[in-house]
């Protein structure tokens, strides 16, 4: 049968490569009896395929069942699925025949089958292999001629590296993969998508069919719809009935389209990001602090050599080592090494035409004790905050009660 034809009669709306791939690998496979797994993301559409497989296989006048595993709690899947007999457990009340039984000669689809119990997944897999399984609470073995297909939006190889499912079930149940495409990767299909659901609506409400302008069929070509066709499916909806008026633009449809998927914002960057740091404790802070006076220090001498390498004038020598310490130390927060004693010895440098160069070079006397570093960083924030403990605390990045307990271990008036 063309694929036209098929799509037409399990209502299936698109063109797209991929999606005619799919429809062609379930037709092809359909006669024989191997396992399928269909793979894709949640609302892409994946319970059409196993009844297209099931029409057109010899099973077709067979039971079809269909079964959401993630639905079903673990403590009565078995039962669900094999059957149970009566007194197997607290309200087995009768014997129960389970959907493989039931099934016989027939289809079952196991929806999201990446949700089986790995204790399911070992009797699942004895049903693939040999047709045989043991209801709850008997020791009877049956016989089942089913064929499974099963339908998944988990990502089963990292399942199976994670340890939460089997590795011979996958291989298993994987004999024919088919993988369903989203919606994002369907951008021409999107538009006739929405037609079809605005007319089912229009028909189901009694309204008039909504129509989109350029602007509004561009931005739902661009969206990447997360939830697939069930997302676009609900958005019609919402929009058939809350808009009264049935001609769309793009700034109507932008209030119903949720803008917060992160996977279509771009990064953010911006320069004064790359120094941004949090810290965890106080000494943490104290580290930081004494890192950039090193940093700072090396960079000053360094600008003094160069020139002394350069040459010029002592008034020009002095005059640039000023702007420079001004620079480095002109950020408030490293404002505790300006009150620290310079020494300013001259330096002598003998040039070939004997004339002589007087310069600068900076010492700064500096205590490297983090203790006492403390105590100078806290009264620099209580008197800051005249005397203000919590806000001190605030400044400096650290809680109230250390604040507390440092002021008392170091008796900090």
């Amino acid at each position: 049968m063309e694929v036209q034809k098929i799509k037409q009669r399990f209502g299936i709306i698109g063109n797209s490569y991929a999606l005619n791939r799919a429809i062609d690998i379930a037709v092809q496979v359909a006669p024989t009896d191997l396992s399928v797994l269909i793979t894709g993301e949640s609302g892409t559409g994946k319970e059409v395929f196993p009844q297209i497989i099931h029409q057109f296989s010899s099973r077709k006048h067979a039971p079809y069942i269909a079964v959401n595993c993630g639905a079903i709690p673990e403590g009565t899947i078995d039962s669900e699925l094999f059957g149970h007999e009566k007194g197997a457990f607290t309200g087995a009340l009768s014997d129960r025949k389970g959907y493989f039984e039931v099934a016989d000669k027939g289809t079952i689809f196991l929806d999201e089958i990446g949700e089986l119990p790995l204790s399911t997944q070992v009797r699942l897999l004895r049903v693939l292999e040999t047709g045989e399984f043991i209801k709850v609470g008997s020791s009877k073995v049956l016989k089942t001629n089913v064929r499974v297909v099963a339908a998944t939006n988990v990502n089963i190889p990292k399942s199976v590296k994670d340890g939460k499912f089997r590795e011979d079930l996958y291989y298993r149940l994987n004999t024919v993969p088919i993988s369903m495409p989203p919606l994002r990767e369907r951008q021409d299909d999107i538009h006739l998508l929405f037609r079809k659901f605005a007319q089912d609506f229009a028909e189901k409400y009694r309204m008039p069919p909504l129509r989109l302008d350029e602007g509004a069929q561009q931005m739902l070509k661009s969206y990447r719809w997360p939830g697939n066709i069930r997302q676009l499916k609900n958005i019609t909806e919402q929009i058939s009935i809350i808009e009264k008026e049935r001609q769309i633009n793009a700034e109507n449809l932008q209030t119903y389209l949720p803008m917060n998927d992160e996977h279509r914002l771009p990064a953010l960057y911006t320069e004064h990001k790359k120094q941004e740091q949090s810290f965890s404790s106080e000494r943490e802070i104290l580290y930081q602090v004494l890192f950039d006076m090193k940093k700072d220090m090396s960079d000053l001498k360094k600008l003094v050599f160069d020139l002394m390498q350069k040459g010029g004038d002592s008034a020009d020598l002095q005059k640039d080592n000023a702007m420079m310490i001004r620079k480095l130390y002109e950020d408030q927060e490293m404002d505790i090494v300006q009150h620290q004693p310079v020494k300013q010895p001259m330096v002598n440098i003998s040039t070939p035409d004997d004339s002589v160069i007087q310069d600068t070079e900076v010492f700064v006397e500096e205590s490297l004790s983090l203790e006492e570093k403390e105590i100078e960083l806290i009264k620099k924030a209580l008197d800051k905050h005249n005397g203000k403990r919590k806000y001190a605390a605030q400044d400096l990045g650290i809680s109230e009660r250390t604040l507390y307990r440092k002021i008392k271990e170091y008796d900090i008036g």
